[in-house]
């Protein structure tokens, strides 16, 4: 390089040209990290709208106004909203179905994940082939329906963990990152006696945690923000999830219905001004907030969990 630079410029030239080279670097940094400005703050103001309108005091006129930060703050609405039954009982029942829901998906994804990864597995292919098949035809709203009747799952708690506690995607994922194991950890512990199950829990189990971390927090999140099955399935309010009670509200707020029970407590019983505007963005705080907290706990796992398991085998 030193005789390439020397061929263009002459001796007494070469501080130009590193000034000229500590230039055009400069500028393409900054047109990058600009550009990454711009696309976090297109993302993140959304967000951020909507948590300054749940901290700001109900009763202050903010339709149609650009806030970057609560003009009277106030914490009427969060009171208001945990202190509202319906919502904290949804709120219980997202948190169940997720602390049930995640273990044993990933106790099915793992296990059939270990499975698959055997190439010797008499009918290894077929198996392969039935599972992949799943992910493109599934039987349908109304089969499906029939099929959780059938089972006794209408208005059970058990209907948010069983129709879902198998993805095929997810273990994929899982047996990519199984298939790209050294297989040298495995024959020396059938060296030491260890048989599957052994093999499985001690030996796969602790090396596959960032692929591992990985379904768990796509777990978490599918459980957390589920509410189609919750509107499906169950009548009883008392089952309700807290995404399905937030699409309620939502639903509520933009036909022009009549003010949900929260509002009515905040108004009858605390005497609150609070807003239909600022209830909706409590709400949706109260349901966001915590699985953006869970997040960034398992982020290094996720990104190496996803580039290993999607490019390994």
């Amino acid at each position: 390089m030193q005789n390439g630079v020397a061929r263009r410029y002459k001796p007494g030239s070469i501080s130009e040209w590193l000034r000229q080279h500590i230039a055009e670097t400069i500028m393409a940094n900054i047109i990058i990290y600009g550009f990454l400005l711009l696309i976090f703050a297109i993302t993140f103001f959304p967000f951020w709208y909507i948590f300054v309108l749940s901290l700001n005091d109900a009763s202050a006129p903010t339709y149609g106004q650009f806030m970057l930060w609560p003009s009277d703050f106030s914490l009427g609405s969060y009171r208001t909203v945990l202190q509202d039954e319906e919502i904290l009982n949804s709120f219980v029942v997202t948190v169940g179905r997720t602390v049930v829901g995640v273990p044993l998906t990933l106790a099915c994804v793992s296990m059939v994940a270990y499975a698959l990864s055997k190439r010797e597995l008499v009918g290894w292919r077929g198996f392969n082939l039935y599972f992949v098949f799943t992910m493109y035809f599934s039987g349908g709203l109304i089969p499906t329906y029939m099929v959780v009747r059938s089972l006794h799952l209408i208005d059970n708690f058990w209907v948010f963990i069983f129709p879902g506690i198998m993805s095929i995607f997810w273990m994929i994922l899982v047996r990519t990152y199984m298939e790209g194991m050294p297989k040298e950890m495995e024959e020396a512990a059938q060296i030491e006696g260890a048989n599957d199950i052994q093999i499985f829990l001690k030996v796969m189990i602790p090396v596959c945690t960032p692929v591992l971390a990985t379904v768990t927090l796509f777990s978490a999140i599918s459980h957390w923000n589920a509410w189609y099955d919750s509107y499906i399935y169950t009548y009883k309010d008392s089952l309700k999830t807290l995404s399905a009670v937030l699409v309620k509200i939502l639903n509520q707020f933009q036909t022009n219905d009549m003010l949900n029970t929260s509002q009515q407590l905040a108004n009858e019983q605390r005497k609150l001004p609070v807003s239909s505007e600022s209830i909706r963005m409590t709400v949706t705080m109260v349901a966001t907030l915590p699985i953006i907290v869970v997040y960034p706990l398992l982020q290094k796992y996720f990104l190496q969990g996803m580039l290993i398991g999607a490019v390994k085998g």
